[in-house]
């Protein structure tokens, strides 16, 4: 297979989750959906995983593998700061995956 298909597959299936989507945009403006955090700034160091839970409203571990699946992808990082895993968004990858999609994009065919 084709390593560019691999990895637009990836991309589609990271982005095929409606939680994983809400992820991704509180984390494009990460000051607008969350407080200020004690530990880490939101933007260079990212979102604790602990306000992002609270948030979303699922378990912690769920969470936690929706991130996981979304690093997996590239489409975020991550940074552990004393106990806590904090994300943030790769925006070269997010860009990549609206490449991708794009180039996707078929003509639709009318009856």
């Amino acid at each position: 297979m084709d390593a560019d298909v691999s990895s637009t597959a990836e991309l589609l299936r990271a982005l095929g989750n409606e939680h994983r989507l809400t992820i991704l945009d509180w984390l494009s403006d990460p000051r607008a959906h969350f407080p200020a955090q004690r530990d880490g700034d939101l933007v260079t160091d990212g979102v604790c995983v602990g306000f992002i839970t609270d948030k979303i409203g699922l378990s912690q571990p769920t969470v936690t593998n929706h991130l996981q699946y979304l690093s997996k992808s590239g489409l975020v990082t991550s940074k552990r700061i004393k106990n806590w895993a904090f994300y943030r968004l790769v925006p070269e990858r997010v860009e990549e995956a609206r490449a991708a999609l794009a180039r996707l994009a078929l003509p639709v065919q009318r009856p």
